[in-house]
């Protein structure tokens, strides 16, 4: 299981008595050296946080926390139903019992499509949004889910505020679909985004809510060397869905993870 803890360490007491002269040292309470320090502790923490975050997205455990039926190490064909526009696949509705952002009101409620053979895995506090709600500077991980023939699944949200400054922002408000993904992109990968992965973009409209939608080729991605993704902006967020897969369960699935993309909505 990944775990990530961050501490600020504390300044070392020295036994050695300190110089007085003003014309010499700074004093440890001088108004403008605590800020400095703050400041600079502000900064570790957060780098540090966003690090152990693009780590999380790949390497979280796989250990189920389904919430709609409080079970454990199940697939999901045991406790979700099934899809009404296609019974070979269940349908996940997220609601304010399932994430900390949903019960905060920072992320509109979502649904789509998965294998009934997937399991949930856990999301590691530090990635989850928990620490920092209501007000996150970063993204965060709603859900994770993954199929170990077909590939894995995850929802991250983005507050609006990281991608623009206008309140209650419509997709295209931020830019285009290559300019979000190059905010985004390595949310998508774990690890870094190069725009000649980017193979494909389109524009998907359902109902008032526009969609923009990627495919990925990325070889060096934690995530894996083919990634989907679908993006929209809601409330105070942009939330993106990812499915991805390595080279030998892309083979074999790529039409499944088409499907679950396509079934993604806010």
């Amino acid at each position: 299981m990944v775990t990530a803890s961050v501490t600020v360490p504390s300044p070392i007491r020295s036994s050695r008595p300190r110089n007085k002269s003003p014309s010499n040292s700074i004093s440890a309470t001088h108004p403008r050296h605590n800020h400095h320090q703050q400041f600079t502790n502000q900064n570790h923490v957060t780098r540090t946080l966003r690090r152990e975050f693009l780590k999380g997205l790949a390497l979280s455990p796989l250990i189920l926390e389904v919430p709609h039926s409080q079970a454990r190490e199940i697939e999901v064909g045991s406790v979700l139903p099934p899809s009404p526009s296609d019974p070979s696949f269940v349908i996940f509705k997220a609601s304010a019992k399932d994430t900390p952002a949903l019960r905060a009101g920072n992320v509109q409620p979502y649904q789509f499509i998965l294998p009934p053979t997937w399991k949930q895995t856990r999301v590691a506090n530090i990635l989850s949004g928990n620490y920092c709600q209501p007000k996150c500077a970063e993204p965060w991980v709603e859900v994770k889910f993954e199929g170990e023939k077909e590939g894995k699944a995850q929802v991250v949200a983005s507050p609006l505020i990281r991608l623009t400054n206008k309140p209650n922002a419509l997709i295209e408000d931020i830019g285009n679909p290559e300019k979000l993904i190059a905010s985004l992109g390595p949310f998508v990968t774990g690890n870094t985004y190069d725009p000649d992965e980017l193979l494909e973009t389109s524009v998907e409209k359902i109902g008032d809510q526009t969609y923009y939608k990627y495919l990925l080729e990325t070889p060096f991605a934690l995530t894996g060397s083919h990634n989907l993704a679908k993006a929209t902006a809601k409330g105070n967020s942009v939330v993106l869905f990812v499915v991805s897969a390595n080279d030998k369960q892309w083979q074999s699935s790529q039409k499944t993870l088409k499907a679950m993309l396509d079934s993604f909505q806010v």
